[in-house]
């Protein structure tokens, strides 16, 4: 019988360790830091090797867990080879770009009410009140911009009115989820700043982030909302590659899923 190859791709070595000990002899492993260079040929998925170059092997599964700058041909392609990925290769697709991928989330979720403005290129906007402006193609808190006044956009960007409260996370990997309080200084909030971990869960927020990653077909996922201190609650953001290595908790959580999943 044939082995079972999965490629996993962006993991970090620790993640990678803990996975290899969910697989048996009839399962072979081969892990990327970057996007390999892969080919969809009638329908079946291959990478290069590693170690011989234009050797190109068969995939039957991949893990994908990175953001790349020029990674959206690549997640395209899995979409259409449409095989066993995760997380859900046409979801990510769908997701990836900014904006594009915000405009999908907001039409499926009921927290949508923040208003947002749009420019196209090179623009000057003009508010008369604070606004943030969002741009690029990182969901990683970079690319953005509070203002009012004037401001000049460098290209495409999205702007929305900025909602002073607190930021929250609702992380789903499989059945399990998280709230998570998102710290810092400044009106910049992430995950990695002390003082984010986990919190009480608003159950109306899971409603909607479980929505969201149905739509999407995505399982795993984090949402970001922001809660007014007036308390009505935004869809700020869906994270269609969440970081799992940050919280142990969510670490645990994810190894497992994984784990059961590549076997499955």
């Amino acid at each position: 019988m044939d082995k079972i190859r999965i490629l996993v791709i962006g993991l970090e070595e620790a993640e990678v360790n803990a996975l290899k000990q969910s697989l048996n002899f009839n399962y072979l492993m081969v892990h990327y830091d970057l996007v390999p260079q892969v080919k969809l040929i009638e329908g079946q998925l291959y990478v290069e090797s590693s170690s011989i170059p234009g050797k190109y092997l068969l995939v039957n599964k991949v893990i994908f867990h990175g953001i790349y700058k020029d990674d959206l041909d690549f997640i395209t392609l899995l979409a259409m080879w449409n095989g066993p990925c995760l997380p859900n290769a046409l979801g990510m697709m769908d997701l990836r770009q900014r904006i594009p991928g915000l405009v999908r989330a907001l039409s499926v979720s009921k927290f949508s009410g923040i208003k947002r403005g749009m420019v196209i290129g090179e623009q000057e906007y003009n508010s008369e009140t604070e606004v943030v402006a969002k741009w690029g193609i990182w969901h990683c808190g970079e690319d953005k911009n509070k203002f009012n006044g004037d401001w000049t956009s460098t290209e495409t960007s999205v702007i929305e009115e900025f909602i002073d409260g607190e930021a929250v996370r609702i992380m789903i990997v499989g059945d399990k989820n998280w709230q998570i309080r998102l710290t810092g200084d400044t009106w910049l909030k992430s995950i990695h700043n002390e003082g984010s971990w986990e919190m009480e869960i608003d159950q109306e927020l899971l409603l909607d982030s479980t929505a969201i990653a149905k739509h999407f077909n995505l399982q795993t996922v984090g949402v970001d909302y922001i809660i007014g201190k007036n308390g009505e609650r935004y869809l700020l953001e869906v994270n269609h590659i969440p970081n799992v290595t940050v919280f142990p908790f969510v670490n645990k959580a994810f190894i497992e899923y994984a784990g059961e999943w590549m076997v499955s």
